[in-house]
């Protein structure tokens, strides 16, 4: 495989983001995807119960997350077709995160179904991305940082929106509606679920990455075996 962009090194292997750089960005990109799907819920979460409940509103954001990921998280993926090669990773990931966060929500609620989601999807979704990246190595240690990032940024962002519904939230927020304050409360705990979920997925992709390319991906000669293990597939 030929490099074709700023991220591939002289030699033809992908140049893979630091750890760092991996986080912020994908932090920062994370929470724009973040904002976005919870976006459904606060604007149209009412009409979502009222017609198809809690599983259709779950559905729309999945597929709201899903779309805006291929547009801003590309740029985390090294090598050629950042995009395809994007999608061939997160959509299947995210879908196994989805369902397996909404199987404890659904059964055990508050507490325990957050908790147990958060670390059951955390498993989840690195285990089905290492697969997809053809790199299962670093797992164990991507899910625990997954985990601590994701729920840091879940149950802070619960408590975010508590208090922005707060009543005496309204006057330091300008003395806004009550549709607007309970708007601007959900979007708060999107933002800071965007930015635990954005680091620990940014870290995963980091270390995904950087063990193939340690061992030769992108090289011409491992192209075959790039091919083989998922790492090129454009497919979810």
């Amino acid at each position: 495989m030929k490099a074709v962009d700023s991220e591939t090194a002289d030699s033809g292997t992908p140049r893979v983001r630091g750890a760092v750089r991996s986080v912020i960005e994908g932090a920062i990109r994370f929470t724009l995807v973040s904002l976005g799907g919870f976006a459904v819920w606060a604007f149209a979460g009412g009409w979502f119960y009222r017609n198809t409940g809690e599983a259709g509103l779950y559905a729309a954001s999945t597929v709201v997350f899903i779309g805006l990921a291929g547009w801003l998280l590309h740029p985390l993926v090294a090598g050629p077709h950042p995009v395809a090669r994007l999608l061939g990773v997160f959509v299947p990931a995210f879908l196994a995160y989805a369902v397996v966060w909404c199987v404890f929500w659904f059964m055990l609620r508050f507490g325990a179904g957050e908790w147990l989601g958060s670390l059951a999807g955390s498993v989840a979704f690195v285990g089905v991305a290492g697969w997809r990246f053809g790199n299962l190595r670093p797992v164990v240690k991507a899910s625990l940082v997954f985990f601590a990032a994701h729920s840091a940024g879940y149950f802070a962002g619960g408590e975010l929106m508590d208090v922005m519904s707060g009543a005496g939230a309204r006057e330091w927020l300008g003395g806004v509606s009550r549709e607007a304050q309970g708007a601007l409360a959900k979007l708060s705990w999107g933002l800071l679920y965007g930015i635990g979920f954005g680091a620990g997925l940014g870290y995963a992709f980091h270390v995904l990455q950087k063990g193939k390319a340690d061992r030769g991906f992108g090289n011409p000669n491992h192209s075959r075996a790039g091919d083989s293990d998922g790492s090129s597939r454009s497919s979810r």
